[in-house]
């Protein structure tokens, strides 16, 4: 096989990267890969603590895929079995570990998602419970052994934890250890991660060394701010926006985003911008507004089509901007002359509880024919003629009797 000369490889390679571990290896490595015509094997491992990826996935999704483009052999490993164990990455106690049935049932998902950004033809696809679940126990032991406890307690976050003499069950650090071992069985050339699994990635370097296995080059790439601006992007903390989103969400919550976080957006999240990158800062320095706007829509555009962005845009500016209800409003009818409030949003599945119900009614977050409605007793009257209920930012739905 024939790939593109090294240095070009190395400037896809190295763009938008924090940390390379070593380039120099990494340089050897495409080296030999050119000479022999052998692709390298590079991994991703993503463990499904939930079942849907946001973009904070893709932006080491993006640099999998710069890989595949260079002719390199992509592996995206599907953390089954460690899910069970729980990445103790970044976190200040000990994480909830999944079941064997919720990290199957959520990895399920992944591939079919990761598929929006990856060439699925020319993906490898792994569970890791296919080698790490039939280790025994001596198995474990011998894992183990490679190890110090002292080295564990280099991580920072486990160093954090101990000097706060916070709780660090053992079970954590066998999670690096468990990561390793599919470096190991895979023997793959090259693993990626974000800045947060740079200490996993490098547990999985040294026991390739100790098996002799030639170590893994680690390329560590930015972790993405949420939409609020200040934590990375989590579903958990609401900050995330979804490659499962609707085009009008995704549209909207892209726009939410901070100005200061504009031009990271741009470059980590939009690989082949229809506008040049530098038109688009030309476009921040100017007019932030409407570069939010542009990126926006470059989103939309990547994860639904062009056609969607322009819908996309058009009913934000429809809702937004000209205050008035979107054209596709969902209708439903009751057999009740009326209904509490509370009780219609829950009908409706604009809320998931009556809490919250009563919590967007008291924020004057609901309204009824374009009037704010603040109290929690509120009965709506339904006729023939529609009313329409807006619960938020951006969910409508016209009612009436039947």
């Amino acid at each position: 096989m024939t790939f593109p000369p090294i240095q070009e490889q190395l400037d896809l390679i190295t763009r938008n990267t924090v940390e390379v571990i070593s380039e120099e290896e990494l340089k050897k490595k495409l080296e030999k890969s050119s000479l022999t015509g052998q692709p390298l094997k590079v991994k991703l491992g993503a463990d499904p603590s939930r079942p849907d990826l946001h973009l904070g996935h893709s932006v080491v999704l993006r640099k999998l895929r710069d890989f595949q483009d260079l002719g390199h052999q992509a592996i995206l490993i599907i953390g089954d079995f460690t899910a069970m164990i729980g990445d103790p990455s970044g976190k200040s106690k000990t994480r909830p570990q999944l079941s064997a049935e919720e990290a199957r049932r959520n990895g399920e998902t992944y591939f079919e998602q990761a598929s929006k950004i990856l060439d699925p033809s020319r993906t490898t696809i792994c569970y890791n419970s296919e080698w790490l679940g039939s280790m025994n126990f001596s198995d474990v032991i011998r894992l183990s052994s490679h190890y110090t406890v002292a080295r564990m307690l280099e991580r920072d976050d486990f160093e954090r934890r101990y000097q706060a003499r916070e709780p660090i069950s053992l079970h954590e650090f066998l999670y690096p250890l468990a990561q390793g071992m599919d470096s190991v069985h895979l023997k793959n050339d090259i693993e990626l991660g974000g800045t947060d699994q740079k200490f996993n990635l490098l547990v999985g370097r040294d026991l390739q060394r100790e098996y002799d296995i030639d170590p893994q080059v680690c390329i560590t790439m930015p972790l993405l701010v949420g939409t609020f601006g200040e934590e990375k992007m989590s579903k958990s903390l609401g900050n995330a926006i979804s490659f499962s989103d609707t085009p009008q969400d995704m549209y909207g919550r892209t726009l939410s985003i901070p100005d200061d976080l504009i031009e990271t957006y741009f470059r980590l999240l939009v690989p082949h911008p229809e506008t040049p990158a530098h038109l688009f800062m030309e476009i921040i320095r100017q007019n932030p507004r409407e570069a939010k706007r542009t990126l926006a829509r470059e989103i939309v555009s990547l994860y639904h089509s062009r056609t969607e962005a322009v819908k996309a845009e058009e009913h934000f500016d429809r809702v937004f901007v000209q205050k008035k209800a979107p054209e596709d409003i969902p209708e439903f009818s009751f057999d009740s002359p009326s209904m509490p409030l509370v009780d219609l949003l829950i009908e409706l599945n604009a809320v998931k509880s009556k809490s919250e119900a009563r919590r967007l009614i008291q924020q004057n977050a609901v309204q009824i024919d374009d009037e704010k409605i603040g109290s929690i007793e509120h009965e709506v009257t339904l006729g023939k003629e529609a009313r329409i209920i807006k619960s938020g930012k951006r969910k409508f739905f016209k009612v009436t009797r039947k």
